[in-house]
């Protein structure tokens, strides 16, 4: 590998969401550079140095990227790819970057037959590596977002507890970040009763509890004097009358 990195490379901090590198190469010195450049470039880095060690990774951490080597004692890195991509699971879809001192076509072939995405012949300019990998990655499938939970229906209201939003006829209401946080706790209780100073969350915030839940009821009931979607439950605290059929 040819180059050094630069000095913005050098101080960049690798983010917790970065991609995540598996580099399996048995010469420890390549492993060592490979390892602290990606790191450098922003990658989070594991390295392994066979295919075995990569194996006991693959087992307990997922993996964005294979940067794998060809040439390892034992069984090789087309080897390993070919065994990868046979076994069904997460790890089949994982992409590889082989590194291979073989430039004949017939050595890019085996590889590219046994499941790897790209080839790189050693020795590599650093620059290069980041590029291919960076394209690797782009050309990769991402995961589906989780779906957002369903709102919490009640009444004519609909509350979205993690954008913390209320709507009521379909309309966004204003409510204060103590509201708010009201609801969430009522809905997370899933119409059973929370209490005063589980709402409040404090002994302190509790003696101001009741007021918040009456100024809540105004937005939220036909007739606030007469509440029946936010309820007193006597000596237990309140509870939210839920829709059962649009349950969060």
């Amino acid at each position: 590998m040819n180059g050094r990195p630069s000095q913005a490379a050098q101080t960049r901090c690798v983010a917790e969401d970065a991609a995540h590198i598996l580099v399996v190469d048995d010469d420890l010195r390549i492993r060592t550079l490979l390892t602290r450049f990606l790191a450098q470039a922003g990658y989070r880095v594991t390295a392994a140095a066979d295919a075995a060690d990569a194996r006991a990774r693959m087992a307990g951490l997922s993996f964005d990227l294979i940067v794998l080597d060809v040439m390892m004692p034992g069984e090789s890195g087309v080897d390993f790819a070919q065994s990868l991509r046979r076994v069904a699971g997460a790890n089949a879809a994982v992409p590889i970057l082989m590194l291979t001192a073989r430039a004949a076509p017939g050595d890019r072939i085996a590889g590219l037959e046994a499941g790897v995405d790209d080839y790189l012949a050693k020795p590599f300019e650093p620059r290069e590596l980041t590029l291919r990998i960076a394209a690797i990655l782009r050309r990769a499938p991402q995961p589906s977002p989780p779906p957002e939970p369903k709102a919490a229906r009640f009444g004519a209201c609909e509350f979205h507890a993690s954008r913390g939003e209320l709507r009521r006829d379909g309309a966004p209401l204003h409510i204060t970040d103590r509201e708010r946080d009201i609801l969430r706790a009522l809905v997370a209780a899933d119409g059973a009763p929370v209490s005063r100073r589980d709402l409040a969350g404090d002994a302190a915030g509790e003696r101001t509890i009741d007021v918040q839940v009456t100024r809540l009821r105004r937005k939220i009931e036909d007739d606030s004097a007469n509440p029946l979607l936010l309820q007193t439950v006597r000596g237990a605290g309140y509870r939210l009358a839920l829709d059962r059929s649009a349950r969060p």
